[in-house]
Parts: structure tokens; C-alpha cells; sequence
């Protein structure tokens, strides 16, 4: 297995890697509801994926989305690369507007609430996500012109 995970370290940053992810999300998305975040895509390679739910800034209606997550003590930190795409992804806006949302992992929900790094603690947790995830550092120079931005989920309640 982690002659695989390095396989998929080093193709991970490449264009073709982001669009074959965007076309597995769904997939992604099915087996984190239907496991409640005990299985992803990226499971047989020992990535850990969490399924948020957010509420649409302007339709209301519940969003899900598969996320890699870096576990911090006091929860969860996602990050809104999008692939290094030219926007921010939607689910981060979702947040922004509403930071009360729910993740599926490990086979329970969580309610958490979503706070957007920014500063020194933004510098250190994004050491920590690249470091997991090396293809991190590729979306950001890909998406020079906007700061990627990093979310701690804690758990409320």
C-alpha cells in the first residue's frame, strides 16, 4: 500500500489526476453518505476523506462534498483547493455564509462549525495539510491569484 500512496503522491498534482478526482467525487460523495464517512475513494490508499454538509448560500438546500481532512486537535481541517481551479470551491462559500454544518466520518455524524484560517494558524495547518498531501503545494501556485483557503471544522454540541 505504500508503494501505491507514493504512486499517487507523485501523479497527484498533475492536471489530468485533478480531472479524473472531479469525475469521481460522486462516487466519492455515494460511499461516504452510505458508509457515513467510513469509506472513500481514496481509502485503498490511506487517505482520509470526510463527507461535509453545508447549506447553499442562495438555494438553502443541503450540499455534500468529499473532502480530504488533516485531524487537529480541536478538529478537522478542510481545504478549499479545488484542484487549484480559478475559484473557490462552492462549499467554502457555504461556509462562509452559514459555518453551522455536519460531517460524516468514521461511521458517526459530527456537527461542526466551520472556521476559516487565516494568519500564522492558517501558515501552520497548511504546512501540516501539504505535508499530507504534497499535491497541495501544485494547487496553490496553480491558483496564484487567490489564497486557497483552510477551514477548522469543530465539533459543537
Amino acid at each position: 500500500m505504500a508503494e501505491l500512496r507514493r504512486f499517487f503522491f507523485k501523479i497527484g498534482s498533475t492536471k489530468a489526476y485533478a480531472a479524473v478526482g472531479r469525475s469521481l467525487a460522486p462516487m466519492d460523495r455515494l460511499l461516504l453518505r452510505v458508509s457515513r464517512g467510513k469509506f472513500g475513494v481514496g481509502a485503498a490508499v490511506g487517505l482520509r476523506t470526510l463527507l461535509l454538509t453545508t447549506t447553499g448560500r442562495s438555494s438553502g438546500l443541503q450540499r455534500q462534498v468529499p473532502l480530504l481532512y488533516v485531524k487537529q486537535d480541536k478538529g478537522y481541517v478542510v481545504i478549499g483547493s479545488n484542484w487549484g481551479g480559478e475559484k473557490h470551491p462552492a462549499w467554502s462559500a457555504n461556509l462562509l455564509a452559514e459555518p453551522k454544518a455536519v460531517v460524516a466520518i468514521g461511521g458517526r455524524s459530527l456537527r461542526v462549525e466551520g472556521r476559516l484560517l487565516t494568519g500564522s494558524e492558517r501558515d501552520e495547518m497548511w504546512r501540516a495539510v501539504a505535508s499530507y498531501w504534497p499535491a497541495y503545494d501544485t494547487y496553490a501556485e496553480r491558483a496564484s491569484h487567490r489564497e486557497i483557503r483552510l477551514f477548522l471544522l469543530e465539533p459543537v454540541g
